[in-house]
């Protein structure tokens, strides 16, 4: 199995550097801070244009391959991400901002796969009873709602209940913006505090990503459910949860593991929503005020970024699949 994750870690290792390459060259062409700068007062004159952005490495007179070639050159021997037109070092922002937009994705991504493959085998072995109607029709219901939707109404609802519970003489219980609050010191307080912003967001990408997988578990598992495998496990004296859970659900679990890879990109697509609506720093929401901001070499982390995590989601679903289905194994 490691010389199939490897194998697998390499091709997606160069599926990210041909991705990076590429949008790189894109922003080069598209993205032109320097007409940003005619909008300033008082209006800098080209000379001090071009100066200032030669001195960021950004310079506009050079051809897109002499940029793409020297910016390269850094990242390889400096890991160096090059600097945003406002002076900024991309990769002390970076820095900052994908833990903010780690710790909003890492327990969101984890609850989101338990959660939904748990619920779909939990509505599957009871097909058409009234837990499987309810959370099945929650799923399809949340699986069309538009995700900016879905986060807004959740947070007027929290707001809400924080109102209701003031009116009462009680304390605010949820914190619907913001990464922390001001002037809170010392380690517990600080971890509590943290825990209380953390606390929504998180709900809302959970529930609101959980269904896709619940969804699909329940329809695979049900297609293996009569199959003569589970058949056989049967007469040979194991209930019918057992037989799911020993021989059908394995067998089922094969595609829903593949899709995983499709899946983290989605769920760091959708931290874009959250981090706008919930006031977080995150990553995502650096990456859309790179590109209003034309900013080349920020816009190209941020793509370097999402391409990583398609290959991390993909070796996961590689190796989850490796243990689930034993013909990769043997090839």
């Amino acid at each position: 199995m490691f010389r199939y994750v490897l194998q697998r870690s390499l091709t997606y290792l160069v599926m990210v550097f041909i991705t990076t390459t590429m949008g790189y060259f894109a922003a080069v062409i598209t993205l032109q801070p320097a007409l940003l700068e005619q909008e300033k007062i008082p209006r800098p004159t080209p000379e001090q244009v071009q100066r200032n952005f030669a001195s960021l490495g950004l310079d506009p007179s050079k051809s897109a391959w002499d940029r793409y070639i020297e910016w390269l050159t850094n990242v390889v021997t400096k890991f160096d991400w090059g600097r945003s037109p406002n002076g900024a070092y991309v990769n002390e922002e970076f820095g900052q901002r994908v833990w903010v937009s780690f710790r909003l994705m890492i327990a969101a991504t984890i609850l989101t796969i338990v959660i939904g493959v748990a619920l779909g085998v939990f509505t599957a072995a009871r097909q058409y009873k009234l837990s499987d109607r309810v959370i099945t029709s929650y799923s399809y219901l949340v699986y069309i709602i538009p995700a900016p939707v879905a986060y807004f109404v959740v947070q007027q609802g929290a707001t809400a209940i924080n109102s209701i519970v003031v009116e009462n003489g009680g304390e605010k219980i949820f914190y619907v913006t913001g990464i922390s609050s001001p002037g809170v010191t010392g380690f517990w307080d600080t971890t509590v505090d943290l825990a209380a912003h953390y606390v929504v967001p998180t709900f809302c990408m959970t529930v609101l990503g959980w269904s896709a997988y619940q969804i699909a578990q329940r329809q695979y598992l049900l297609d293996n459910v009569n199959a003569d495998f589970v058949r056989t496990a049967r007469a040979k004296g194991l209930t019918r949860n057992q037989a799911i859970t020993r021989h059908a659900l394995r067998v089922s679990f094969i595609p829903v593991a593949q899709s995983i890879a499709y899946q983290v990109p989605a769920i760091f697509a959708g931290a874009f929503f959250a981090e706008t609506i919930f006031a977080w720093p995150g990553i995502g929401k650096w990456s859309i005020d790179a590109i209003s901001q034309q900013d080349v070499n920020a816009a190209t982390a941020t793509l370097a970024y999402g391409s990583v995590l398609f290959a991390i989601g993909a070796i996961i679903a590689d190796i989850a699949t490796s243990i689930v289905d034993p013909r990769v194994r043997i090839s």
